[in-house]
């Protein structure tokens, strides 16, 4: 990278896909810093340089500056990268408030998710406690599981903001030959595709659990897809976003995939597990268990109808049994498949 295009870049949150980013952007020259929240584990990732218990055989590159210290991870950055799980962005959003964020830094939201208490998308969160940020704003999402981004396997990711040119920044300045980012200004519609898929992954995980079978885990990816695009409609999304990576996309992925911490979830669920004795036993965070009771108030708010993820919820929470939410899913009126 020519040094006039090196970025001085902040990662706040190291669990997996922080450090996966984290090395992406030393590994295509720029200036990165590296914020954990716990002192205790700054210290020992700042030490160790690695953190096997979320991301296996990768070591966070030498050159990056580790901190628990919110304001020197963000001094002079140009790029922030808000890589926590969702439940804690306004939090950390709160904190940026009294810190010396620059004010023509850019925000890259990279977590997936919706707040349960307000029902809001990061962008909203942004937009109530960082409102000046809000022009300044983008959300990376997409088919990108940490293990494989940190490994440089070939991805395929999509950035949206409203602002074409802030859109066109981020995009420059993370694509790489391994990563490749595509754009969009459909800020709603890529958002709301990263969040509602865990839900539907959970479900395929069930399906797996529970031993249903290809026929049925083929059966619900579309139609899961059907109802993420209805619900992403009546909150302002182009439907088509849903089709790309950040909807047809992330949503295969995080079905069908070993490295899916939701599709692991629900396959333990479907087994029989109850869920907080699976919750207990991760080491990282399942968005969708979270998801699910935001979309169940979101889709009731909009009168969307979303019975898959209805039914997950009723899983996780009512401990409704998985053949029973089947046979309900099955029993339901027929219609046209497009509606």
């Amino acid at each position: 990278m020519h040094e006039s295009n090196r970025l001085k870049v902040a990662i706040l949150g190291a669990g997996s896909w922080g450090i996966a980013l984290g090395n992406h952007c030393q590994s295509i020259g720029h200036d990165v810093r590296l914020w954990e929240f716990d002192p205790v584990a700054a210290r020992r990732l700042e030490q160790q340089r690695e953190r096997p218990q979320v991301l296996k055989n990768i070591r966070i590159h030498d050159s990056i500056n580790i901190t628990n210290d919110l304001n020197a991870s963000i001094k002079n950055a140009e790029l922030i990268l808000l890589v926590v799980p969702s439940h804690v962005c306004r939090s950390v959003l709160k904190q940026l408030t009294q810190s010396q964020i620059q004010s023509n830094a850019v925000i890259v939201n990279c977590a997936k998710g919706i707040e349960i208490e307000t029902l809001k998308r990061i962008s909203e969160i942004v937009e109530q406690e960082l409102p000046s940020f809000t022009p300044r704003y983008a959300v990376l999402s997409g088919p990108s599981h940490a293990e494989e981004v940190a490994r440089e396997i070939p991805t395929a990711v999509v950035v949206a903001s409203t602002d074409e040119l802030v859109g066109r920044f981020v995009q420059q300045s993370l694509n790489s030959f391994h990563f490749r980012i595509y754009r969009s200004r459909d800020v709603v519609g890529v958002e709301l595709g990263g969040s509602l898929k865990n839900v539907i992954a959970i479900a395929a995980g069930i399906c797996d659990g529970a031993g249903f079978g290809d026929n049925t885990k083929a059966a619900l990816q579309p139609r899961g897809l059907a109802e993420m695009s209805r619900l992403g409609q009546k909150l302002g999304a182009n439907p088509l976003t849903f089709a790309g990576l950040s909807g047809m996309g992330d949503l295969i992925v995080t079905c069908m995939s070993r490295h899916s911490r939701n599709r692991y979830l629900g396959e333990e669920i479907g087994k029989g597990k109850k869920l907080a004795h699976v919750l207990e036993s991760m080491t990282m965070v399942a968005e969708g268990v979270r998801t699910s009771q935001a979309v169940v108030k979101l889709a009731s708010r909009e009168d969307v109808e979303m019975p898959i993820s209805f039914q997950v919820f009723d899983i996780l929470f009512k401990d409704k049994e998985p053949k029973q939410a089947l046979h309900e899913l099955f029993a339901r009126e027929v219609k046209p498949e497009i509606w």
